[in-house]
């Protein structure tokens, strides 16, 4: 079971990535000063696979081609005024 999708649009910037994984450390280190180990593991956890999914594994997709642009055939016809076509 996926529980992060790294072909997701939202996880293409590296700020983006970093700050998640940085945010889940950053609240193991918390949990940890406030004595509380079980969540410090937990979230511990979280930014360990955080990090392999979005920094170590990430394979960024190629971007996509632009399907709606008009063929030649279409622009061809919209430049003849309406009043000339028979």
């Amino acid at each position: 079971m996926q529980l992060i999708d790294p072909s997701h649009p939202m996880y293409k910037p590296l700020w983006v990535r970093i700050l998640i994984v940085a945010v889940c450390f950053g609240w193991a280190a918390v949990e940890t000063l406030g004595s509380q180990p079980f969540w410090a593991m937990l979230s511990g956890a979280l930014g360990a696979y955080a990090a392999w999914m979005l920094l170590l594994n990430f394979k960024p997709l190629p971007p996509a081609t632009n399907a709606e642009t008009p063929s030649q055939d279409d622009a061809d016809e919209s430049d003849t005024p309406a009043g000339d076509k028979k």
